[in-house]
């Protein structure tokens, strides 16, 4: 793994510096993987996200003083991101790269490996922690012991209103003259998530089932802060395959805890969920980690996903 991390950061570098050498007689660049509706004016800033909430929060913040690109395509699973040439230059030439690091190592790489690229890692100000796994240690931990970091954070609605702060901080810094309006953004996101949070907090303050079972461990903020416990399916990466004896603990805890719901995912699928819920007469429900917005999401925004996972959590917990 480290072998292969280093040949990752080196081939970032290379791929940099020939496409800050380049000639124009290379051809137009590949295009970034997505682009928002940003401002069109030749002095808006432009300002990179590595994934879709990053992007919400500038988006609520910035509104269009800035042109918005995101790396993460719609659909795509972040934690499996691969960059372009072309994404590589867009983080070169960008005037912020909005990121969280430990999230996706091919964006923490090129960000390390851009000369001069001037970025923001959300993750450390944040104050990460290690979420609950498993249910009274029925179920070992997915990724070994002990638990990693949780990178999830935006599902905590505090830290992602803290997030939102931060980043009209250092938009402020690079664009003064609009200080005052990411401030505005910041705090109108900020009221949002306030409201959301005390929909959750009534939502989910007595439910009959304490044990959440998804696809993987994207929900430990969220559950952590209303008494709930998440068993994830796979782990907190997802691409990693849940072995048969995982598998076979996930059930047994299913049927042990009369837990009649198992919650899958848009983006991942719900092979594993239903895998599990073939074998214990559970049913499925969809829970979203908000890592990306779909024609097939349950909402077209972050808030309105968030909403809808409540009440998925609301009918599946068996909450009044």
């Amino acid at each position: 793994m480290v072998a292969a991390h280093l040949l990752l950061r080196a081939g970032v570098a290379a791929a940099t510096a020939l496409m800050l050498t380049a000639c124009g007689g290379a051809g137009p660049p590949d295009e970034a993987s997505t682009k928002d509706s940003g401002g069109s004016d030749e002095d808006s800033l432009a300002v990179v996200a590595a994934f879709y909430p990053l992007a919400y929060a500038v988006e609520r913040v910035a509104g269009d003083r800035v042109e918005l690109t995101t790396l993460t395509a719609p659909g795509a699973d972040p934690h499996t991101l691969e960059l372009s040439p072309g994404d590589v230059r867009t983080v070169a030439e960008a005037d912020l790269v909005v990121y969280s690091g430990g999230m996706q190592a091919p964006v923490d790489s090129v960000v390390h490996a851009t000369r001069d690229v001037h970025a923001l890692d959300v993750a450390p100000l944040l104050d990460l922690k290690r979420t609950g796994a498993g249910v009274d240690e029925e179920v070992s931990d997915a990724e070994g012991t002990p638990h990693p970091v949780d990178p999830h954070w935006w599902l905590d609605l505090d830290r992602y209103a803290v997030a939102a702060g931060v980043i009209a901080d250092e938009l402020s810094l690079l664009d003064p003259a609009g200080a005052d309006a990411y401030r505005r953004g910041a705090e109108a996101l900020a009221g949002d998530l306030g409201e959301l949070a005390a929909e959750y907090e009534d939502g989910l303050a007595q439910c009959r089932q304490q044990i959440v079972v998804t696809s993987h461990e994207a929900f430990g903020y969220l559950t952590d802060a209303h008494g709930l416990v998440q068993v994830g399916i796979s782990g907190l990466a997802p691409e990693a395959e849940p072995s048969p004896a995982r598998m076979a603990d996930i059930a047994a805890v299913v049927r042990e805890h009369d837990v009649d719901t198992v919650y899958a995912e848009v983006i991942l699928g719900s092979q594993l969920a239903e895998t599990i819920a073939s074998e214990t007469g559970a049913r499925v429900l969809v829970l979203d980690p908000v890592e990306g917005i779909t024609s097939a999401s349950p909402g077209s925004n972050y808030l309105e996903v968030m909403r809808s996972n409540l009440e998925a959590l609301r009918d599946g917990q068996g909450c009044s």
